[in-house]
Protein backbone atom coordinates (compact mmCIF):
# COMPACT_ATOMS: atom_id res chain seq x y z
CA UNK A 1 0.00 0.00 0.00
CA UNK A 2 1.75 3.51 -1.24
CA UNK A 3 2.48 5.91 1.95
CA UNK A 4 0.91 9.21 2.08
CA UNK A 5 1.76 12.67 3.24
CA UNK A 6 -0.15 15.39 3.91
CA UNK A 7 0.55 18.61 1.93
CA UNK A 8 2.12 21.42 3.74
CA UNK A 9 0.26 24.91 3.23
CA UNK A 10 2.92 27.95 4.01
CA UNK A 11 0.51 30.91 5.98
CA UNK A 12 1.32 34.53 4.66
CA UNK A 13 3.24 33.56 1.63
CA UNK A 14 2.15 34.42 -1.96
CA UNK A 15 2.16 30.89 -3.10
CA UNK A 16 1.75 27.23 -2.21
CA UNK A 17 3.77 24.75 -2.31
CA UNK A 18 2.72 21.44 -3.38
CA UNK A 19 4.35 18.60 -1.88
CA UNK A 20 4.33 15.07 -4.01
CA UNK A 21 4.40 11.89 -3.31
CA UNK A 22 7.47 10.12 -5.66
CA UNK A 23 7.84 6.02 -5.50
CA UNK A 24 10.86 3.91 -6.91
CA UNK A 25 10.53 0.22 -7.54
CA UNK A 26 12.72 -0.47 -4.54
CA UNK A 27 9.55 0.74 -2.44
CA UNK A 28 10.90 3.93 -1.28
CA UNK A 29 8.70 7.17 -1.34
CA UNK A 30 10.17 10.28 -1.68
CA UNK A 31 9.24 13.85 -1.18
CA UNK A 32 9.20 15.84 -4.08
CA UNK A 33 8.50 19.53 -4.92
CA UNK A 34 6.64 20.51 -7.91
CA UNK A 35 7.46 24.24 -9.58
CA UNK A 36 5.48 26.23 -11.87
CA UNK A 37 8.08 25.26 -14.39
CA UNK A 38 7.80 21.67 -14.17
CA UNK A 39 4.20 21.29 -14.54
CA UNK A 40 4.96 23.53 -17.78
CA UNK A 41 7.65 21.18 -19.33
CA UNK A 42 6.53 17.70 -18.27
CA UNK A 43 4.62 16.01 -20.58
CA UNK A 44 2.53 14.49 -17.61
CA UNK A 45 2.56 14.94 -13.85
CA UNK A 46 3.92 11.70 -13.05
CA UNK A 47 7.27 12.58 -12.97
CA UNK A 48 6.58 14.12 -9.84
CA UNK A 49 5.32 10.86 -8.66
CA UNK A 50 7.22 8.43 -9.83
CA UNK A 51 11.18 8.28 -10.40
CA UNK A 52 11.26 5.42 -11.87
CA UNK A 53 9.11 2.37 -14.09
CA UNK A 54 10.19 -1.44 -14.21
CA UNK A 55 8.22 -3.47 -16.12
CA UNK A 56 8.52 -7.40 -16.56
CA UNK A 57 8.34 -8.55 -19.67
CA UNK A 58 8.01 -12.81 -19.65
CA UNK A 59 9.50 -15.29 -22.16
CA UNK A 60 6.85 -16.82 -24.69
CA UNK A 61 7.72 -19.60 -27.21
CA UNK A 62 5.75 -17.21 -30.18
CA UNK A 63 8.50 -14.19 -28.90
CA UNK A 64 12.29 -14.31 -30.30
CA UNK A 65 14.38 -11.42 -29.52
CA UNK A 66 12.60 -9.80 -26.70
CA UNK A 67 14.54 -8.14 -24.92
CA UNK A 68 15.28 -5.53 -27.80
CA UNK A 69 11.49 -5.71 -28.07
CA UNK A 70 10.66 -5.00 -24.62
CA UNK A 71 13.40 -2.30 -24.57
CA UNK A 72 11.92 -0.64 -27.62
CA UNK A 73 8.51 -0.28 -25.67
CA UNK A 74 10.63 0.99 -22.06
CA UNK A 75 11.61 3.87 -24.41
CA UNK A 76 8.01 4.49 -25.77
CA UNK A 77 6.63 4.68 -21.92
CA UNK A 78 9.78 6.47 -21.07
CA UNK A 79 9.38 9.30 -23.68
CA UNK A 80 5.42 9.36 -22.79
CA UNK A 81 5.91 9.10 -18.94
CA UNK A 82 8.96 11.65 -18.43
CA UNK A 83 10.29 9.09 -16.81
CA UNK A 84 13.09 6.64 -16.72
CA UNK A 85 11.72 2.78 -18.15
CA UNK A 86 13.06 -0.30 -17.31
CA UNK A 87 12.47 -3.51 -18.78
CA UNK A 88 12.88 -6.88 -17.79
CA UNK A 89 12.48 -10.12 -19.36
CA UNK A 90 12.21 -12.98 -17.21
CA UNK A 91 9.60 -16.09 -16.81
CA UNK A 92 5.96 -15.78 -15.04
CA UNK A 93 7.13 -17.56 -11.78
CA UNK A 94 10.09 -14.34 -11.81
CA UNK A 95 7.50 -11.70 -13.03
CA UNK A 96 5.33 -12.61 -9.82
CA UNK A 97 8.18 -12.44 -7.51
CA UNK A 98 9.71 -8.85 -8.72
CA UNK A 99 6.29 -7.88 -7.76
CA UNK A 100 5.85 -9.27 -4.40
CA UNK A 101 9.09 -7.93 -3.37
CA UNK A 102 9.16 -4.23 -4.85
CA UNK A 103 11.47 -4.79 -7.60
CA UNK A 104 9.32 -4.30 -9.89
CA UNK A 105 6.27 -2.01 -10.94
CA UNK A 106 3.85 -3.27 -14.20
CA UNK A 107 3.95 -7.06 -15.07
CA UNK A 108 3.08 -8.88 -18.57
CA UNK A 109 1.29 -11.97 -16.86
CA UNK A 110 -0.94 -14.91 -18.18
CA UNK A 111 -4.21 -15.62 -15.87
CA UNK A 112 -2.89 -17.74 -13.93
CA UNK A 113 0.47 -15.58 -12.44
CA UNK A 114 -1.93 -12.91 -12.32
CA UNK A 115 -3.85 -14.88 -9.73
CA UNK A 116 -0.85 -15.84 -7.99
CA UNK A 117 0.29 -11.92 -8.31
CA UNK A 118 -2.98 -11.00 -6.59
CA UNK A 119 -2.45 -13.48 -3.65
CA UNK A 120 1.68 -12.47 -2.90
CA UNK A 121 1.68 -9.01 -4.00
CA UNK A 122 -2.03 -7.64 -4.26
CA UNK A 123 -1.20 -6.67 -8.07
CA UNK A 124 -4.62 -6.38 -10.41
CA UNK A 125 -4.79 -6.83 -13.89
CA UNK A 126 -5.88 -3.72 -15.63
CA UNK A 127 -5.95 -4.56 -19.34
CA UNK A 128 -5.67 -7.57 -21.42
CA UNK A 129 -4.04 -8.71 -25.15
CA UNK A 130 -5.82 -8.85 -28.43
CA UNK A 131 -5.04 -11.41 -31.04
CA UNK A 132 -6.06 -12.05 -34.62
CA UNK A 133 -5.97 -15.46 -33.63
CA UNK A 134 -7.88 -15.18 -30.58
CA UNK A 135 -11.62 -16.48 -31.27
CA UNK A 136 -13.44 -14.12 -28.36
CA UNK A 137 -10.94 -10.63 -28.56
CA UNK A 138 -9.38 -10.91 -25.48
CA UNK A 139 -10.39 -14.98 -24.69
CA UNK A 140 -9.46 -17.48 -26.63
CA UNK A 141 -10.02 -21.65 -26.49
CA UNK A 142 -8.82 -24.61 -25.27
CA UNK A 143 -9.17 -27.41 -27.61
CA UNK A 144 -8.82 -31.11 -27.98
CA UNK A 145 -7.02 -31.85 -31.32
CA UNK A 146 -7.20 -35.28 -33.08
CA UNK A 147 -5.68 -36.55 -36.20
CA UNK A 148 -7.60 -35.44 -39.30
CA UNK A 149 -8.63 -39.02 -39.89
CA UNK A 150 -9.64 -39.92 -36.67
CA UNK A 151 -12.34 -42.26 -35.63
CA UNK A 152 -13.59 -39.67 -33.18
CA UNK A 153 -16.28 -37.28 -33.91
CA UNK A 154 -17.48 -34.06 -32.54
CA UNK A 155 -20.77 -34.69 -30.94
CA UNK A 156 -24.22 -32.67 -30.13
CA UNK A 157 -22.50 -31.61 -26.82
CA UNK A 158 -19.58 -32.25 -24.71
CA UNK A 159 -20.42 -34.84 -22.82
CA UNK A 160 -21.19 -37.19 -25.72
CA UNK A 161 -17.93 -35.83 -27.24
CA UNK A 162 -15.62 -36.20 -24.43
CA UNK A 163 -16.96 -39.91 -23.63
CA UNK A 164 -14.92 -40.99 -26.43
CA UNK A 165 -11.49 -40.14 -24.92
CA UNK A 166 -12.25 -42.86 -22.31
CA UNK A 167 -9.45 -45.14 -22.73
CA UNK A 168 -7.33 -43.03 -25.19
CA UNK A 169 -4.30 -42.20 -25.19
CA UNK A 170 -4.13 -38.00 -24.18
CA UNK A 171 -0.99 -35.72 -24.94
CA UNK A 172 -1.85 -32.57 -22.25
CA UNK A 173 0.94 -29.47 -22.50
CA UNK A 174 2.01 -29.31 -19.24
CA UNK A 175 0.25 -29.43 -15.74
CA UNK A 176 0.48 -25.90 -15.20
CA UNK A 177 -0.43 -24.85 -18.64
CA UNK A 178 -4.14 -23.04 -18.55
CA UNK A 179 -5.18 -23.97 -22.30
CA UNK A 180 -3.14 -27.05 -22.39
CA UNK A 181 -4.29 -28.80 -18.73
CA UNK A 182 -6.39 -26.60 -16.05
CA UNK A 183 -9.49 -26.38 -18.44
CA UNK A 184 -9.76 -29.35 -20.31
CA UNK A 185 -9.72 -31.10 -17.00
CA UNK A 186 -12.07 -28.63 -15.41
CA UNK A 187 -14.36 -29.39 -18.51
CA UNK A 188 -13.98 -33.44 -17.84
CA UNK A 189 -14.77 -32.73 -14.26
CA UNK A 190 -17.80 -30.70 -14.78
CA UNK A 191 -19.19 -33.45 -17.49
CA UNK A 192 -18.72 -36.42 -14.50
CA UNK A 193 -15.53 -38.08 -16.40
CA UNK A 194 -13.40 -37.23 -13.61
CA UNK A 195 -13.19 -36.58 -9.64
CA UNK A 196 -10.30 -34.14 -9.81
CA UNK A 197 -6.60 -33.40 -11.28
CA UNK A 198 -5.07 -36.68 -9.73
CA UNK A 199 -7.77 -39.06 -10.93
CA UNK A 200 -7.04 -38.94 -14.42
CA UNK A 201 -5.64 -42.28 -15.27
CA UNK A 202 -9.00 -43.67 -14.20
CA UNK A 203 -10.39 -41.82 -17.67
CA UNK A 204 -7.61 -42.22 -20.14
CA UNK A 205 -6.06 -45.34 -21.10
CA UNK A 206 -2.20 -43.39 -21.58
CA UNK A 207 -0.96 -39.97 -20.20
CA UNK A 208 1.78 -37.80 -21.17
CA UNK A 209 2.90 -34.36 -21.34
CA UNK A 210 4.13 -32.60 -24.04
CA UNK A 211 6.21 -29.94 -22.21
CA UNK A 212 5.11 -27.05 -24.80
CA UNK A 213 2.30 -26.67 -27.52
CA UNK A 214 4.46 -27.91 -30.15
CA UNK A 215 5.52 -30.98 -28.78
CA UNK A 216 1.93 -32.10 -27.56
CA UNK A 217 0.91 -31.71 -31.03
CA UNK A 218 3.96 -33.81 -32.31
CA UNK A 219 2.47 -36.36 -30.13
CA UNK A 220 -0.70 -36.95 -32.02
CA UNK A 221 0.89 -36.23 -35.34
CA UNK A 222 3.56 -39.22 -34.07
CA UNK A 223 0.64 -41.70 -33.42
CA UNK A 224 2.25 -41.38 -29.80
CA UNK A 225 -1.65 -39.69 -28.61
CA UNK A 226 -4.52 -40.01 -29.75
CA UNK A 227 -5.48 -36.48 -28.78
CA UNK A 228 -3.81 -33.50 -27.52
CA UNK A 229 -4.91 -30.30 -25.89
CA UNK A 230 -3.70 -27.33 -26.84
CA UNK A 231 -4.63 -23.23 -26.83
CA UNK A 232 -6.40 -22.70 -30.14
CA UNK A 233 -3.72 -20.24 -31.86
CA UNK A 234 -0.88 -23.50 -31.17
CA UNK A 235 -2.03 -24.51 -34.37
CA UNK A 236 -0.12 -21.73 -36.49
CA UNK A 237 3.10 -21.26 -36.73
CA UNK A 238 5.71 -20.83 -35.21
CA UNK A 239 4.06 -23.77 -33.54
CA UNK A 240 3.05 -26.24 -36.07
CA UNK A 241 4.00 -26.18 -39.95
CA UNK A 242 0.82 -25.43 -42.74
CA UNK A 243 1.55 -29.09 -43.53
CA UNK A 244 0.92 -30.14 -40.02
CA UNK A 245 -2.10 -28.30 -38.98
CA UNK A 246 -3.79 -30.21 -42.48
CA UNK A 247 -3.29 -33.63 -40.68
CA UNK A 248 -5.28 -32.38 -37.31
CA UNK A 249 -8.61 -31.09 -36.60
CA UNK A 250 -9.85 -29.63 -33.94
CA UNK A 251 -12.48 -32.15 -31.59
CA UNK A 252 -13.82 -30.12 -29.16
CA UNK A 253 -13.59 -26.33 -27.50
CA UNK A 254 -13.43 -24.49 -24.76
CA UNK A 255 -14.08 -21.25 -25.22
CA UNK A 256 -13.67 -18.00 -22.69
CA UNK A 257 -9.85 -18.60 -21.50
CA UNK A 258 -8.59 -15.24 -20.62
CA UNK A 259 -6.03 -13.88 -22.52
CA UNK A 260 -2.79 -12.98 -20.74
CA UNK A 261 -2.99 -9.41 -19.28
CA UNK A 262 -1.22 -6.64 -18.09
CA UNK A 263 -0.94 -6.27 -13.84
CA UNK A 264 0.31 -3.10 -11.54
CA UNK A 265 1.34 -3.63 -8.45
CA UNK A 266 -0.70 -2.17 -5.42
CA UNK A 267 2.49 0.03 -4.60
CA UNK A 268 1.76 2.66 -7.45
CA UNK A 269 -1.03 5.01 -6.54
CA UNK A 270 -4.08 5.11 -8.19
CA UNK A 271 -3.22 9.04 -10.41
CA UNK A 272 -0.36 7.07 -11.56
CA UNK A 273 -1.58 3.95 -12.11
CA UNK A 274 -4.20 5.86 -14.82
CA UNK A 275 -1.53 7.56 -16.62
CA UNK A 276 0.67 4.10 -16.71
CA UNK A 277 -2.12 2.50 -18.53
CA UNK A 278 -3.37 5.32 -20.88
CA UNK A 279 0.41 5.48 -21.94
CA UNK A 280 0.08 1.44 -22.41
CA UNK A 281 -2.96 2.38 -24.43
CA UNK A 282 -1.26 4.46 -26.80
CA UNK A 283 0.48 1.66 -28.32
CA UNK A 284 -3.23 0.61 -29.82
CA UNK A 285 -2.53 3.84 -32.05
CA UNK A 286 -1.61 3.12 -35.71
CA UNK A 287 1.35 5.01 -35.47
CA UNK A 288 2.56 2.58 -32.33
CA UNK A 289 1.06 -0.06 -32.93
CA UNK A 290 4.08 -2.67 -34.17
CA UNK A 291 5.89 -1.88 -30.88
CA UNK A 292 2.90 -4.01 -29.29
CA UNK A 293 2.86 -6.26 -31.97
CA UNK A 294 6.44 -7.19 -31.65
CA UNK A 295 6.28 -7.93 -28.72
CA UNK A 296 3.55 -10.68 -27.98
CA UNK A 297 1.66 -10.81 -31.60
CA UNK A 298 -0.94 -8.66 -29.92
CA UNK A 299 -2.55 -6.14 -32.26
CA UNK A 300 -4.32 -4.36 -29.30
CA UNK A 301 -4.72 -3.39 -25.13
CA UNK A 302 -8.37 -3.03 -23.63
CA UNK A 303 -9.32 -2.81 -20.36
CA UNK A 304 -10.64 -5.43 -18.58
CA UNK A 305 -11.46 -5.74 -14.39
CA UNK A 306 -9.43 -8.04 -12.89
CA UNK A 307 -12.15 -9.99 -11.23
CA UNK A 308 -13.98 -10.52 -14.50
CA UNK A 309 -11.49 -11.25 -16.36
CA UNK A 310 -9.49 -13.86 -14.42
CA UNK A 311 -13.54 -15.48 -13.45
CA UNK A 312 -12.85 -18.32 -15.69
CA UNK A 313 -9.66 -19.71 -14.50
CA UNK A 314 -10.30 -19.28 -10.91
CA UNK A 315 -13.75 -21.26 -11.49
CA UNK A 316 -11.89 -23.99 -13.42
CA UNK A 317 -8.72 -23.90 -10.48
CA UNK A 318 -11.35 -24.80 -8.20
CA UNK A 319 -12.89 -27.21 -10.21
CA UNK A 320 -9.87 -29.37 -10.55
CA UNK A 321 -8.34 -28.90 -7.09
CA UNK A 322 -5.34 -26.89 -7.73
CA UNK A 323 -4.66 -23.76 -6.05
CA UNK A 324 -3.31 -20.95 -8.05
Amino acid sequence: MAVREKGLLAAGAAFVALAGLGFSTLGKVEATTANSTLNQQAPTLLAQKLKTLTIVFPSRADSTDLQNKANSVGAFLSKELGIPVKAQVGDDTAAVEALRANRADVAFLSSRPALKAEQLANSRLYLAEVRDNYSGRHTYSSVFVVPSNSPLKSRNNAKATLEQLRGKKMAFTSPTSGSGFIFPVSELVKQGFVQSSDRLNGFFGQISYGGNYSKALQAVLRGQADVAVVSEYALNSPYITPEEKSQLRVLHRISGVPAHGIAIDDDVPAPDREKIINALLKLNQSQNNQLLRNLYNSTELVRVDHNRHLAPIRDALTRVGIAP
